[in-house]
């Protein structure tokens, strides 16, 4: 099983189109959600990739940063980008990252790529490792759909803000607000109970 979900296949195209500045959706969005983070706090990055742009925003914003990705050559990019970043190249769902503790964890462009069963698992641990009061950014369709991954040709699933205000509830986080970027990318805003 590609626990990078086809995107260790694509991953040099994939690196080439997030270095472009015209393919940097999302950072503004990132930005303004990280700097409502506590000065120096600690954020888990769900689906790194390579680290352009988004991580490279949240550490202009002085966070301490972590990464998950489990394609090794979208972490070895990531490497060779942020060498003084910790990264582990495994599935997030399976992560020992989940074993700390964070201010705040980013799933940007990752959570509907995975199986219903594994974005369950996810949400749910994002809800055991983050401190009180600590916030969850991520994105996927406001609607419940299906559809085929553009770059990868996988399936993509959006489970719906129904569900994911469900799941979120369970997992003691609190949907604090939604919202749409530049590219029409739906963000769910969360903070833990």
């Amino acid at each position: 099983m590609d626990k990078s979900n086809g995107y260790e296949r694509i991953a040099s195209d994939f690196i080439a189109y997030r270095a472009t500045g015209a393919n940097a959706t999302g950072s503004s969005a990132v930005y303004s959600w990280a700097r409502g983070l506590p000065p120096g706090g600690s954020v888990l990055d769900l689906g790194c990739g390579p680290g352009i742009p988004i991580t490279g925003v949240l550490i202009h914003t002085g966070l301490e940063v972590f990464g998950i990705d489990a394609s090794p050559s979208l972490v070895a990019e990531f490497r060779a980008n942020f060498p003084a970043v910790p990264v582990a190249c495994e599935a997030v769902e399976d992560s020992p990252f989940f074993d700390r503790s964070f201010d705040a964890v980013l799933a940007w462009g990752l959570l509907f790529l995975l199986p219903k069963r594994a974005q369950t698992i996810v949400i749910r641990r994002v809800g055991e490792a983050l401190r009180p009061g600590g916030r969850f950014l991520f994105t996927a369709p406001y609607q419940e759909v299906q559809w085929e991954d553009a770059m990868t040709g996988r399936l993509s699933l959006s489970l719906g803000a129904e569900t994911y205000r469900s799941l979120l509830a369970d997992a003691g986080l609190t949907l604090t607000g939604e919202f749409e970027d530049e590219g029409e990318n739906h963000y769910y805003s969360c903070t833990k109970d």
